[in-house]
């Protein structure tokens, strides 16, 4: 179950790195619209439809909450292994317990 859980994972986080590099970017829009490119720019470039652009930030929003649950999954997964296998509460703080003594080898402090 652990390793289908990391397959997809892996799957899902090149396919999001993927999404994220196809996307045009906000600042490009501006950069063109305002000189960028050797023309005047028309206010149709940077307020204009946006085409696939919906579609590419849907995919992206959908890939990074499967991301998300796959990450918080395999978290749980690890966590559920260190606890079964070391037989450890998952706590960090541990309990000693402060002597009560101080040794009879240790010199006397003024």
């Amino acid at each position: 179950m652990n390793a289908i859980v990391l397959v997809i994972h892996i799957v899902v986080s090149l396919f999001l790195i993927g999404l994220v590099l196809i996307q045009h970017g906000k600042g490009a829009d501006a950069g063109a619209a305002f000189g960028g490119g050797g023309g005047g720019g028309a206010s149709g470039s940077l307020f204009g439809s946006r085409g696939s652009a919906s579609f590419l930030s849907r995919s992206s929003a959908i890939l990074a909450t499967v991301f998300f649950i796959t990450s918080l999954t395999l978290a749980y997964m690890a966590g559920g292994n260190v606890e079964r296998s070391t037989g450890a509460s998952g706590s960090v703080v541990t309990e000693e317990a402060a002597p009560e003594e101080m040794p009879a080898d240790l010199p006397e402090i003024p």
